[in-house]
Parts: structure tokens; sequence; C-alpha cells
């Protein structure tokens, strides 16, 4: 299902869809049967409230073949063009099936698993959660799902990483000249908000989330009174963010803001000539081999907070891109400089970990070592996390959407913690 939205309304272009489709190829199909049927709705306040708050659309996974559980079965030949180490891996997937079995087993809410190593894809996993997908109409309803390696997901905030790359390429391509080009600079019809204060706003500032501008994040606990909502209801998200009162200067503080990202994304929009979902599809997933992807928009401009929809694979894919500082298959997609300084600690972020250029950097201590690795992490338990040392990526899905508690939290990383102690195993 695809959305746009401008000023307090949604164009609706697959308003009849009642199958939700398993791929990016069945959603196009329906879209284009839909499109003679293109209805504009006018929402109300507190249905619109209902869909945003970081859930504007939920799953696009459909009916498919259940590969729940542990059930054993061959591991794909994933061909990525990765020349392999001559060394085995080092981890231990008998200890990652006994992890598979009990998540299989003790009600977890994790959809998938994937583990590579030495640009082998050496565990894969995927398990039948409650996952939130769209209605036929509007919003999102709670539904079982079995999830495969053709079901695309939810990425929540690991859009915001992917959009890190994304601006990385247009830097290398010379369309933006750099992080640390006036934010207001991008956008002369906000002429008349020039003061001082928003004057020192550069484009780092917002990859960084040191804006220092007031946000509340969409949560749980905050309903349908956050800033994302409001944004999304104030017809001009670039507005609205730049209209927020400072709390602190530029480049301060760490200030968690997915208002952030529609600055970015209009940005990426203005320097590029293209949406930035389109300006990806071209220079990051095709070089990749993503085609399994979708991306939605809010009005004119790409959702890069939070609206990106990638197959477990392709997620392990970007990982495996990063892990090899921006080389696939031979090319330099993105340029060394960015992934070094994008995936290097920029600022103190929150519970003990350092934020870059929207990647997250933390460290955890498994087995009495500490092991540093670079994320992408969004609401749920959407994770990509990278581990250089090594030279592992692990891919995490799962539907913990509207958890919040320490006890889903401690269930979405203990699937990390699993795989490094698989990893660090003794012999």
């Amino acid at each position: 299902m695809w959305w746009e939205m401008q000023r307090g309304k949604f164009s609706l272009l697959n308003a009849n869809v009642r199958n939700v489709p398993a791929t990016v190829g069945d959603v196009r199909k329906q879209r284009h049967q839909s499109m003679k049927m293109r209805k504009e709705v006018t929402v109300k306040r507190r249905r619109f409230n209902s869909l945003v708050g970081g859930t504007i659309l939920g799953s696009l996974a459909g009916p498919l073949a259940c590969l729940s559980g542990c059930a054993s079965r061959p591991l794909r030949d994933v061909d990525w063009g990765v020349s392999p180490s001559d060394e085995n891996s080092s981890v231990d997937t008998d200890a990652l099936r006994l992890m598979a079995d009990r998540l299989g087993t003790s009600g977890a809410n994790i959809h998938s698993v994937l583990v590579v190593q030495r640009g082998k894809l050496i565990f894969e996993q995927y398990f039948t959660g409650t996952d939130q997908v769209p209605l036929s109409f509007l919003g999102t309803r709670d539904a079982r799902v079995s999830f495969n390696d053709r079901t695309i997901h939810s990425m929540k905030s690991v859009s915001k990483s992917v959009t890190s790359l994304a601006l990385g390429i247009a830097i290398d391509q010379g369309l933006i000249h750099g992080i640390d080009e006036p934010i207001l600079g991008f956008f002369p019809e906000l002429a008349d908000m020039r003061t001082p204060e928003r004057e020192g706003l550069r484009l780092r500032h917002a990859l960084t989330m040191t804006m220092g501008l007031q946000w509340t994040e969409a949560t749980p606990a905050t309903g349908a009174a956050n800033d994302e909502t409001r944004m999304y209801l104030s017809g001009d998200a670039c507005r609205y963010v730049l209209n927020r009162p400072f709390l602190a200067k530029p480049g301060q503080q760490f200030l968690y803001s997915t208002g952030a990202l529609s600055l970015v994304s209009a940005i990426m929009h203005k320097a590029t000539g293209q949406p930035l979902d389109e300006f990806a599809r071209v220079n990051l997933f095709s070089p990749l081999g993503i085609t399994d992807a979708a991306w939605t928009r809010i009005g004119l401009d790409t959702d890069a907070g939070g609206g990106l929809y990638l197959r477990p694979e392709d997620m392990a894919r970007i990982g495996q891109l990063v892990l090899d500082r921006g080389r696939w298959r031979g090319h330099q997609i993105v340029s060394k400089a960015w992934i070094d300084a994008s995936t290097s600690p920029q600022v103190v972020a929150t519970n003990d970990q350092s934020y870059g250029y929207l990647w997250w950097i933390g460290r955890a201590n498994v087995r009495g070592r500490k092991i540093d690795w670079i994320g992408a992490l969004g609401r749920g338990g959407q994770s990509i996390r990278i581990v250089p040392e090594l030279d592992l990526v692990v891919v995490v899905t799962a539907g913990y959407y509207q958890d919040y508690s320490a006890q889903a939290f401690k269930q979405q990383y203990s699937v990390f913690e699993d795989v490094l102690r698989a990893t660090l195993s003794p012999a």
C-alpha cells in the first residue's frame, strides 16, 4: 500500500487492496491495477493520529509458506561476489540452531535472524510472529505472519542509516558540497525563519542529532502527543521542525529527532533533483542487487526517518557494504572516507552508545571480551549490526513496535549476544 500526504490529505494509491502483498512486485502490480480508482481521502485528526507515531505502514508481508521455529532446511547459496576468506567460519552454527529452537518455542516475537561472516551467509532463520499489516483502507492491524526470505519487512529507523549511505553517495558525486553546509541554505522558501541561531544549523547537526531543537519522539508512552504526529499534520514538515524551540546550541547535545530526517530527505531531493528513494534505488540499491525494496513518501519527499522496507538478506547486503568500507563486487559504491566518518563516534548518545552520521556505535561484553559494533537500529527490534574485528554482520527483524519494556529490549539484544557467544565459543 502506497501513501502520499499533502497538507492533511492522503492520496491512497491502493485503496482496495485486500490481500496484503508479499513482495514489491506484488505491490507494484496492485498499485497499477488500482491507479484508475485513485481517491483523495481527507483524514480526520483522530484517525490520522492512529496511523502516525512511527507506524504509518506496517510490514508488507503476506500469506507465505511457514518457515517458523527451527525447522531444518538447506542454507541458501547466496552469491554476493564477495571474496571469501580461506578460513572456515568461526561461528558455532550448532549453538545458533539451539538459539533458534529457543526463539521458536519461547513466544519471542523475533521474525528473522541472519548471520554473515567473511562474506558468506552462514545462518538464516525465519519465524512466525505478530506484525503490523495494513488494512485495505486506512490503518494497520496486528496479524500472525509466517516470514521467509522473500518477505520485505518494515525497517523503521534503520531507514536513517540507509539514508546516511545515500547522502554519502550524493556528497561523493559533488551534488552536496559537504556536511558543513548551512541547512537554511537549502530552503530559500523559509527565508522568513532566518535567525542567528537557525543560521548556525549545519547538515552535520541533523546527521548527528545535535540540532539542539526540542523534540518528542513517537513512543507508546507519548501516544499522539508527540512531535512526529504534529509534524505530519502541519502540512510543512521542514518548517515545523525548524520552528521548534532551541534547548541547546547546535552541536552541543544529543537530542534524537526523526524530524531531522525530514530535513535530510528534503535536502536530498533539492540537491539531487530526485526524491531520496529514487536516488537510493539507482545509486545504492541497484548496484547492491537489491530489487525488492519499498520506501514510502509523505507528500513529495521520502520518509527517511522510518519508511523503508527491505528483505532481511538485503539488510545483510547493506551491512556487508559497510563492513567492506563501501565496496561491493569490486566496485566502490560509497567512498571509504564517508563510511569511516559516518560510522565513527561523533557524539556521546544514550545507553553508553555513541552516534555517527545516522549510525549507532556500541560495545558488547561477551565471554570477557569487549566487542565494538556499528549498528542501524529501528523501532520494534530491527537491526543491522556490523562487527569489524570478527568480520561479522548480524541481522534481526522483530515485531516489538509497541513494547518498550525492559524485557522486550533484552530479548532483542540477546539475539545479537547469542551470535557473539557462538562466534567466540571455545573450539
